[in-house]
C-alpha cells in the first residue's frame, strides 16, 4: 500500500469512531499505531487528561513508551508536560542533551533504548485534552510535515472522541473525555484478570482480549467492563490459536 492511500486509510479509521457502536479504546489504540505506520519513529504514545488535569495513557504501540509516559506523569516534568501545559509541539532530538534539566526521564528513555522525542498537542479546537508522543531509537530531527501529520491525526481523534454518545450535551468534552480514561482504567482491570487465569503475561493479556473482541465483533470497553463486573468469566477469553 502506498503513503496515500495509508494516509486515507488512517484518517477513515480514526472517523470510523462516528459509527453507533464507538469504542474510545480502539480510537486512541489506531491513533499511536497509525503514527508509528505512517511516521518516521519508532514507537508512540498518548495521554489525555482527566477533569483534574492528571494525564492518564490511554494507548502505547510499545510497554517502554508507556513507562516513558509514566516517567514524565510521575515527576510532573517533561517534554510531554510542557506540551499539555502550553498547548504547543515541543521536539527533542538528542534526549541526552536534556539530562541536566530532566534527569529521571533522561534515564528512562536511555534505559528503553529512545533517543529523541517529540510531542504535539491533543486539542478540541483551542482546548489541550493531552499529548501525543512520537519516540526514536536514534537521535533525529524530525521533519515539519511529519510533525503537521501527527497533529492532524491527533486532532482528528479528539474530534471523534465527540461523538462518543448518542444524546451529546451541549459542552460534554469533560463527561466523554471522563469516560474514556475509566473505560481505559476498566480494561487494566480486566488485562489483569486474564493474566491471572490464562498464566500469562499483561501485555499478553491485552492481546487475547483485543483477539476476542476482533473475532466475536464486540466492543473492547463493553467486554473489558463485563469482565471487571463478572458478567463474563475469563475462561471465556480463549487464545484463538489453541482454539483453532
Amino acid at each position: 500500500m502506498n503513503r496515500e492511500r495509508e494516509l486515507v486509510k488512517a484518517f477513515v479509521d480514526l472517523a470510523d469512531t462516528y459509527a453507533p457502536r464507538f469504542d474510545p479504546l480502539f480510537l486512541f489504540d489506531r491513533l499511536v499505531h497509525s503514527c508509528r505506520q505512517l511516521l518516521e519513529v519508532d514507537a508512540a504514545a498518548v495521554m489525555i487528561a482527566d477533569a483534574r488535569g492528571t494525564l492518564k495513557t490511554m494507548a502505547a504501540t510499545e510497554e517502554e513508551a508507556a513507562f516513558v509516559e509514566l516517567m514524565q506523569m510521575q515527576t510532573g516534568h517533561g517534554p510531554c508536560m510542557d506540551c499539555y501545559r502550553t498547548g504547543r509541539a515541543r521536539s527533542i532530538p538528542d534526549i541526552t542533551a536534556e539530562h541536566d534539566r530532566w534527569p529521571q526521564l533522561v534515564t528512562a528513555m536511555t534505559d528503553a533504548g529512545y533517543r529523541s522525542l517529540h510531542t504535539v498537542p491533543v486539542r478540541l479546537h483551542e482546548r489541550t485534552l493531552g499529548a501525543l508522543t512520537l519516540l526514536n531509537t536514534r537521535t533525529v530531527e524530525m521533519p515539519q510535515d511529519d510533525l503537521d501529520l501527527a497533529q492532524a491525526l491527533s486532532d482528528s481523534a479528539a474530534l471523534s472522541l465527540m461523538h462518543w454518545a448518542t444524546e451529546p450535551r451541549q459542552d460534554d468534552v469533560t463527561t466523554r473525555v471522563q469516560s474514556s480514561i475509566a473505560a481505559k482504567a476498566t480494561l487494566e482491570i480486566a488485562k489483569g484478570m486474564i493474566a491471572a487465569y490464562h498464566d500469562v503475561t499483561i501485555p499478553q493479556a491485552g492481546h487475547l482480549l483485543a483477539d476476542h473482541v476482533t473475532r466475536h465483533r464486540t466492543s473492547l470497553a463493553d467486554t473489558a467492563l463485563a469482565l471487571v463486573n463478572r458478567t463474563i468469566d475469563p475462561s471465556f477469553i480463549l487464545d484463538a490459536s489453541a482454539t483453532a
